[in-house]
């Protein structure tokens, strides 16, 4: 059994035939086929060619198709065998994948997804709106009023920025439980059941001992970068914590993998239930289709997973607000950072014209 994978390729005409044979062969054998003398081999693991088409300006679709046989059953496998050596080369971009059935077993894709996330909030129709907590630098007793006001302000989640780890002026478990109480605090006088995401950072084993911190503290979202982490690392605390809700964050996205397949498809794939990405327009420079098809992606075109929730973010802003909530749907997230921190003592009352602003939009009829 064979999946295709498309790759983007700087070419020639007349070099792109022995540059698309030559991925073919480094991402399944990387050896001189001449050198194999195992005719299972050669006829069910040696990558093949299946179409080459000239997108002009010196750019090709290249798609080759590999053997199910040689992923396993791991995340990281998976990636090495997509584009592995091939991300060595400059002249190519790991573009799409058709994900095979038995794959999608395999990974099992969000535990939770967009459903079980508007049950937690009891939201039923409306967009999210969340916020980060920010700087770094921050004591937890800080980040804790901080976030008692986000909560005050009616937001739906408050994750920790994607710098905070475990350092010694913000340690891990000290700073969640100044968050939780300060988000109880807010809670107490909104009434709305605002989630705290706390990042999860460092090895397998420090993963799995923050995950089961977090969960003793209450915390039932839960972030980790699976760029950083390692998509294994995903994989399995999705499986191990099948109970926790989990953001992707896109940090080391940018390896000349397409951000709609890595963010949009491979992440929700690997378990996320909901997946960042730098919104069109702001300081990351993703284009609106990019966007689209990352969306798309994450909560369409794999059948039998669950969609996972697009989280636009990066230059988000209050005036924006209707526009970004028209090009995605009501079925996404809007994380709001910076911009809303700049009210300072006022944050309560920024985050709640933002959440307003969510609640309230009527979206354009197509």
């Amino acid at each position: 059994m064979r999946f295709n994978v498309t790759y983007l390729v700087r070419s020639d005409a007349a070099s792109i035939d022995a540059r698309a044979q030559g991925i073919a062969i480094e991402q399944s054998v990387e050896m001189p086929l001449e050198a194999i003398t195992d005719e299972a081999v050669l006829g069910d693991i040696v990558g093949q060619v299946e179409d080459i088409r000239d997108l002009g300006a010196g750019r090709f679709a290249v798609r080759i198709a590999l053997a199910v046989a040689t992923i396993g059953q791991d995340a990281g496998q998976f990636l090495n065998m997509l584009f592995g050596n091939t991300s060595l080369h400059e002249d190519v971009i790991l573009y799409d994948v058709d994900v095979p059935e038995s794959l999608r077993d395999v990974f099992g894709g969000p535990r939770h997804g967009i459903v079980e996330l508007r049950r937690k909030l009891h939201l039923h129709e409306r967009a999210f709106a969340g916020s980060a907590l920010k700087p770094q630098g921050m004591a937890p007793a800080d980040l804790g009023l901080l976030a008692e006001r986000m909560t005050r302000g009616g937001l739906d989640f408050i994750k920790d920025d994607h710098g905070l780890a475990d350092q010694h002026y913000s340690p891990f478990a000290e700073r969640i439980r100044s968050v939780m109480a300060g988000i109880a605090r807010g809670v107490r006088s909104t009434g709305h059941p605002t989630r705290y995401i706390p990042s999860l950072t460092g090895n397998l084993d420090q993963l799995r001992a923050q995950a089961s911190l977090a969960r003793d503290e209450g915390i039932d979202c839960v972030m980790l970068a699976p760029m950083v982490a390692g998509c294994p690392a995903l994989q399995a605390m999705v499986k191990e914590f099948a109970d926790l809700v989990f953001f992707a964050h896109p940090s080391l996205g940018g390896l000349r993998i397409a951000p709609d397949l890595l963010i949009g498809k491979l992440f929700r794939l690997f378990g996320a239930d909901a997946v960042i990405f730098p919104n069109y327009g702001g300081r990351f420079g993703y284009s609106q289709a990019t966007c689209r098809s990352l969306a798309d992606n994450a909560r369409h075109g794999a059948h039998a997973v669950r969609p996972a929730l697009p989280v636009p973010a990066g230059g988000m802003t209050l005036t924006r607000t209707a526009e970004i909530l028209d090009f995605y749907g009501p079925d996404t997230m809007l994380l709001i950072g910076g911009n809303l921190l700049l009210a300072r003592e006022h944050v309560a009352a920024e985050a709640e014209k933002f959440v307003r602003a969510v609640a309230d939009h009527r979206y354009q009829q197509d």
